[in-house]
């Protein structure tokens, strides 16, 4: 029998969720609310047999000393028009965890949003994302006290016109972590580029 958060989370594919970066300027840069899709399994993805799977503890911090990123987590549900929610405007910026996703050490693909920028405000929490590297650590603080730490495996900058939809959403055999933002230049009409940050559970840390 599907659960809830994964109907929701299916249900957020089907609606068919385009990154939106925000409009003009002025707008944050929000990252995409792209469509989980319809969940098919890669076969070029590893399964981590030695990677234990953490029990299902909600985010409530973002930590990633490479590039100095240290922030609440707050929750992401659905917008009334059926896409994912993001993060507000604010000058107090933060990450948001889309809640009908795997929370961070679960098996499968959690997925966090952030924005590059806040429109008068400045830089985003995500400003220097795409600076990460390969082998860089993610860590997320969980509510129940414990840690969930990943290594980035890649980082991907895509047009929102082809944001890779099943390598972000599909299912996976593993723990796995997306952090999406936006990229490319500026323009009056927003970013028109998505940077997407994958990585895998290493271990975790109490």
């Amino acid at each position: 029998m599907t659960s809830p958060s994964r109907r929701a989370f299916t249900t957020a594919a089907v609606a068919s969720l385009l990154v939106s970066c925000g409009g003009g300027r002025q707008a944050g840069g929000q990252p995409s609310t792209a469509s989980p899709g319809t969940s098919t399994p890669s076969s070029s993805r590893p399964s981590a047999k030695t990677t234990h799977a953490l029990a299902r503890s909600v985010p409530v911090r973002l930590q990633i000393p490479a590039i100095e990123v240290d922030t609440p987590v707050m929750r992401l549900g659905l917008a009334s028009d059926g896409t994912v929610q993001v993060p507000p405007i604010t000058a107090h910026d933060q990450a948001g965890w889309y809640r009908h996703s795997p929370t961070p050490g679960q098996t499968g693909p959690s997925v966090i949003l952030g924005h590059v920028t806040v429109g008068a405000y400045g830089d985003g929490v995500f400003r220097h994302l795409g600076g990460l590297h390969r082998g860089d650590r993610i860590v997320a603080r969980l509510e129940n006290g414990t840690s969930a730490v990943f290594g980035v495996t890649s980082v991907r900058t895509v047009a929102k016109a082809e944001f890779p939809t099943d390598d972000v959403y599909g299912d996976v055999g593993r723990p796995e972590l997306r952090l999406i933002t936006c990229g490319g230049t500026l323009t009056d009409d927003g970013y028109p580029d998505n940077v997407i940050v994958f990585a895998a559970l290493g271990k975790a840390s109490p």
